[in-house]
């Protein structure tokens, strides 16, 4: 199943949420989770981005109903990557056959 990396920057709004209810995030997940799309890992970031998640989802139709859904909140704002197997890569790239 093709993997995804989600970056993403609370507001204003976001920041309280979280302040007030750390529990939040795992609420997210499964929200997450019932859109099909499956939390691999998730870490919090010191920088431009306050979080960094590894998802797996069935297509980029399904990840971008996701990213849609949390963005349209209003507390944060995300940016969403095709992440490729480095292995797939080097076969891709060596002009092998693509991986299934």
């Amino acid at each position: 199943m093709p993997k995804f990396v989600m970056l993403s920057t609370l507001g204003p709004d976001g920041h309280a949420r979280l302040r007030e209810n750390p529990e939040r995030l795992r609420e997210v997940n499964d929200d997450v989770e019932s859109m099909g799309v499956k939390v691999l890992e998730q870490f919090a970031l010191l920088g431009p981005y306050d979080f960094l998640n590894i998802l797996e989802a069935p297509d980029e139709g399904t990840m971008a109903r996701v990213a849609t859904t949390l963005a349209s909140r209003g507390t944060l704002k995300t940016l969403t990557l095709t992440a490729i197997d480095v292995e797939d890569f080097i076969s891709i790239m060596g002009g092998g056959p693509a991986p299934a």
